[in-house]
């Protein structure tokens, strides 16, 4: 197995003529190839919420149906930021670094934790670039595995757009939630769905300002919804604005999930953790200072495995 590079932080800036060469520009939790393959990984009330610009809101929802804490077996759904892209070198996925799937002790995944690191009972079946409409399909495949428990990460990519005009309309982006959810039910009916609130870009937005590597790679297009800088002649409160917009639709995209995960059985929201998550510039990749890291890889297993085993 290969195992995974960790580069330090100081060698991104070495890598940064690296990266202009490259051919890809990416978005935050779908860059490089959307095409890429999926990688085999060798009860009570849930509380839900809707996040908002302070942090999230909890409110009562019905209680889990037979919510099983300790599955024996578990599929991630989801874009790059569940591969793992960006965590352990340039411009490559690292599932060994994966919060579901991965096999580091540095970041304790929910394989390691709950399947006890036996990742023959794991599958990662998330692509880098996928958008909410490519959820289907990735869930018809972890159908087939029937797995006791799935993981669901997406939605960055669909606020991630060239511009907040192309950002998936909040109505889509339920429908192809709920249908996913619909595809993997329709063949692994007992299956149990975690789903992780969209993480806030704006405040990973601020956790790379001022560094200037993170301005350098940003010029490639990650995130330039988001991350652009501002325009030749766009006014500051005009970037302002579109940096507002698109967390307006983050926000928005999670209400979307925590409903319609509320009106499916077995299915527990994280009550917007992920997005309130305090992320600092130490917790996002070295290389591109906005997808996680390896510790904010380790932070997100944790918040995982907090609400999956809650009882």
């Amino acid at each position: 197995m290969r195992q995974p590079c960790s580069r330090p932080r100081t060698a991104a800036t070495a890598a940064l003529t690296a990266v202009t060469t490259a051919a890809a520009v990416f978005t935050l939790a779908g860059c490089g190839n959307t095409a890429a393959r999926p990688q085999h990984a060798a009860g009570p009330a849930a509380t839900r919420s809707a996040p908002n610009a302070s942090g999230p809101a909890t409110s009562t929802a019905p209680a889990d149906t037979a919510w099983d804490p300790h599955p024996r077996s578990i599929a991630a759904l989801g874009d790059s930021i569940t591969r793992g892209f960006d965590a352990c070198s340039l411009l490559e996925d690292c599932p060994d670094a994966s919060w579901v799937t991965g096999n580091r002790p540095d970041v304790k995944s929910l394989t390691y934790r709950l399947l006890m690191g036996d990742q023959s009972r794991s599958w990662n079946l998330a692509v880098t670039g996928a958008r909410v409409a490519d959820l289907p399909r990735q869930a018809a495949a972890a159908a087939r595995h029937r797995p006791a428990l799935v993981t669901v990460l997406v939605g960055a990519n669909d606020a991630c757009r060239p511009t907040t005009a192309a950002m998936t309309p909040v109505g889509t982006f339920r429908r192809d939630f709920t249908e996913a959810i619909r595809t993997l039910r329709r063949t692994s009916p007992s299956t149990e769905v975690y789903v992780a609130s969209i993480p806030d870009l704006a405040r990973l937005w601020a956790a790379g300002q001022g560094n200037a590597a993170a301005q350098k790679v940003w010029k490639l297009g990650i995130c330039p919804s988001m991350l652009a800088a501002d325009a030749p002649g766009e006014a500051p409160q005009a970037a302002q604005a579109r940096r507002t917009a698109v967390r307006e639709r983050v926000i928005a995209y999670n209400t979307a999930l925590r409903d319609a995960c509320a009106g499916l059985p077995r299915c527990r929201y994280d009550a917007g953790t992920v997005f309130a998550q305090p992320f600092t510039r130490s917790d996002l990749s070295p290389w591109d200072w906005f997808h996680p890291g390896v510790p904010g890889q380790a932070r997100l297993a944790q918040l995982a495995y907090t609400a999956i085993t809650r009882p």
